[in-house]
């Protein structure tokens, strides 16, 4: 961290692009509303606070987690035998490998977004729902940290195959972005209880806002977020332990 700040200008090129894609993100939100009054139940307004929640938590996990995207290198290159040398876990090893402070850009990009949008929604304020917001980054967070180790996990077997596990990773980030309602059933059901992307903002802001939620996705579910934070997190544990009995190194 002390190595990425101590060439300060470009240090702040590198946070000054983070900020960039985070704005060019939510300008295509902007462009879209600017068209349409209200797109899948929500006005701009509750857009807003959807995108500032899904893309607070997916900046926080990317900032945490996201280095687990370089697994494919470390297999090819037969670095992450050094990993089990250790006597630490190998996951963790991983995470705390890299940390990119770049990645803060995001962050603030999404929690400007959130203080802006709240006093823009008309929400009718009970303790449960103050602690559903509280929650609701800490679970996106959860949710993404998991599908990147999934993502990382495939590649015990794929090896090659990062840009399939994007299409999860950052795909799902995207499609967190914007109501679940507009896509067909089947997407959204891959993207609430395959992908869990609906968990992260898009259930809880139909819980603050009292909306009822398109078939297949009531707004109850909301309520579950830190269960579905918990499922996933499961799977990607047990699927990361496979993947390392699988791993027989590089030969070399």
């Amino acid at each position: 961290m002390r190595s990425q700040t101590a060439y300060r200008r470009s240090f702040v090129s590198d946070v000054l692009g983070s900020v960039g894609i985070g704005l060019v993100e939510f300008a295509e939100v902007y462009i879209l509303f600017a068209n349409v009054d209200v797109l899948g139940e929500l006005d701009f307004a509750a857009a807003a606070l959807l995108f500032a929640l899904a893309n607070l938590g997916f900046s926080v996990a990317d900032l945490l987690v996201g280095h687990a995207d370089h697994l494919p290198v470390y297999l090819r290159e037969g670095t992450l035998d050094a990993f089990l040398l250790r006597p630490l876990p190998v996951l963790a090893q991983l995470i705390t490998s890299d940390v990119s402070l770049r990645r803060l850009g995001r962050v603030a990009v999404a929690v400007a977004v959130l203080v802006v949008a709240l006093p823009l929604n008309d929400i009718d304020w009970t303790a449960g729902k103050v602690a559903l917001l509280v929650l609701t980054p800490l679970t996106a967070t959860a949710v993404f940290a998991a599908l990147f180790v999934c993502a990382a996990a495939v590649q015990f077997w794929l090896v090659e195959g990062a840009e399939f596990t994007s299409s999860f990773t950052y795909g799902g980030s995207y499609a967190a972005n914007y109501p679940a309602s507009i896509f067909s059933l089947p997407m959204r059901l891959l993207f609430t209880f395959v992908v869990p992307a609906a968990f992260t903002a898009y259930l809880p802001v139909l819980v603050l806002l009292d909306l009822p939620g398109p078939a297949g996705t009531p707004q109850w579910l909301g309520w579950c977020a830190p269960l579905a934070a918990v499922v996933i997190w499961a799977v990607a544990l047990t699927g990361w332990r496979a993947g390392l009995r699988h791993y027989t190194g590089t030969g070399s």
